[in-house]
């Protein structure tokens, strides 16, 4: 994971021109961890970068994920989110709080069948329920 101090080197060496927007994009998904969509980055963003459009985020999420430095979450059709973790890990997303959580995933785990002869490029996992904090405020 890229530290936040190092984000312009980052995406220089991501064949990135780090731009400000650019920059503070970055900086917000690694600080935040929020899975957030564009319209969450470009509210928390806009009074800090006057000159922020949507499309600006927008299109340099579209350019992070072309370049592997961020990925995209679809958990469900009307909702892309975008992670700055791009290591192999699942999703869990809350239908209460709408939170989306990080979940490890162990490759060993699934038993797969039907795909021999296939090349495998990537797989998601994303599960959906209610998580630890909502159960516990229904619970309670």
């Amino acid at each position: 994971m890229v530290d936040v101090n190092s984000v312009e080197r980052f995406l220089q060496n991501n064949d990135i021109r780090p731009s400000a927007p650019r920059v503070k994009i970055m900086e917000y998904l690694l600080v935040h961890r929020n899975h957030p969509t564009v319209d969450q980055i470009y509210s928390d963003l806009k009074d800090e970068l006057t000159s922020l459009s949507k499309t600006t985020v927008y299109n340099t999420l579209k350019l992070f994920v072309e370049r592997g430095i961020t990925l995209l979450i679809n958990i469900e059709d009307n909702e892309t989110r975008y992670d700055a973790d791009t290591s192999v890990h699942g999703h869990f997303k809350c239908r209460s709080c709408g939170g989306v959580f990080d979940l490890s995933i162990r490759s060993d785990m699934f038993q797969l069948s039907g795909i021999e002869n296939f090349e495998v490029e990537e797989y998601h996992l994303y599960l959906k329920g209610i998580c630890r904090v909502c159960k516990e405020r229904v619970c309670s």
